[in-house]
């Protein structure tokens, strides 16, 4: 099986790579200070359909649980209600973390996504929580050992077939058989590379917040990729790496609009709960040296120019396929401008 919107990609890869690669979106559904998680789903609507008008390749919704600043607890659902309002863009899972559900819902789920929307949907999964580990618990969450997660993805595929029936077991699932819905293996380090690689399916990488083995990761999905394995969606490796972006109408407008990330994660190393707060001076963020936090060193913002040209060196680098960029603003109106002088810069 191929994935049609990647084996697109492979035909035209050295075209594309000479002039840009496809970006796309993870989408956390942030929640700002003052607003509720109904409006933090609203704003994600409204940037999914000038997301969709733009020409961004893929929409991803991220999943996360007990935590006050993200309302995107539910992925499939956040899809259904995406691909209602848009045309043409894909949308999909950045990812479903499988070890918290049971794999025949999950293929039932996106079965039936498939099956209302059509052929643009994805299916990202992970084995990380995605939560702290008594929510995981809350949320009958079984093993997350590679070989388990491997043997969940075979039978993810048979249930997608044409048969509809698992590999391991024989239940047939009506609503999932016959949609192909592409796979893709989430991780952040070495470990999920390798496990992306050795089942021949595309590897999306979490560079944006987890760059320490952004080069050793690529390498390792790379030489460890296997074509003839029997999971294999595609003929060539496919690297997806994800980086954050804001794009301002200055350098100094784009840093400024940045730290509402950086306090994001300053609140999440300090224990300290809070929606997202509006954005500060950055030096008032900055370490000792003048920097920011190391672990969103990924990262691409300023003026179009600056982003521009931070995104072609990130390609340069890593020889990513596709881009996946990561948006956090305060005020959705702001998102969506940075989408907006994106794409004019980019698409």
């Amino acid at each position: 099986m191929v994935v049609p919107d990647v084996r697109t990609c492979f035909c035209q890869r050295e075209e594309l790579r000479q002039l840009s690669v496809p970006l796309s979106i993870l989408d956390l559904v942030s929640i700002s200070e003052g607003s509720t998680a109904r409006d933090g789903i609203a704003a994600s609507m409204d940037s999914a359909r000038i997301a969709d008008q733009l020409g961004f390749h893929r929409i991803w919704f991220a999943e996360h649980h007990n935590t006050p600043n993200l309302a995107s607890s539910a992925t499939a659902l956040l899809i259904s209600q995406a691909a209602s309002v848009t045309e043409r863009i894909r949308l999909g899972s950045g990812g479903v973390m499988l070890p918290n559900h049971a794999p025949l819902m999950v293929a039932e789920q996106y079965g039936t996504l498939a099956n209302i929307h059509g052929d643009r949907i994805d299916l990202g999964l992970g084995r990380a929580p995605g939560t702290d580990m008594m929510t995981a618990q809350a949320l009958s969450r079984s093993s997350a050992e590679p070989q388990a997660f491997a043997q969940s993805i075979y039978d993810l595929q048979g249930w997608f077939s044409e048969t509809g029936t698992a590999h391991s077991v024989p239940i047939v699932s009506a609503v999932s058989a016959g949609t192909e819905v592409p796979i893709w293996v989430l991780g952040s380090t070495v470990n999920g590379a390798s496990i992306a690689g050795q089942l021949g399916l595309p590897f999306s990488l979490a560079s944006h917040f987890a760059p320490d083995q952004l080069d050793q990761a690529i390498q390792v999905y790379r030489d460890s990729f296997t074509a003839d394995a029997p999971t294999a969606q595609i003929d060539e490796p496919y690297v997806m790496a994800g980086i954050n972006v804001m794009v301002a109408a200055t350098d100094q407008e784009a840093a400024r609009e940045h730290t509402v990330i950086e306090q994001m994660f300053l609140d999440i190393q300090r224990g300290q709960r809070r929606k997202l707060q509006p954005p500060v001076d950055p030096d008032t963020l900055a370490g000792p040296g003048g920097e920011g936090n190391p672990m969103l060193r990924i990262k691409a913002v300023g003026a179009p120019s600056t982003v521009k040209a931070q995104l072609e060196e990130f390609v340069e680098r890593t020889g990513a396929d596709e881009l996946i960029t990561v948006t956090y603003a305060f005020d959705p109106a702001v998102r969506d401008r940075s989408l907006e002088l994106l794409a004019e810069t980019w698409l």
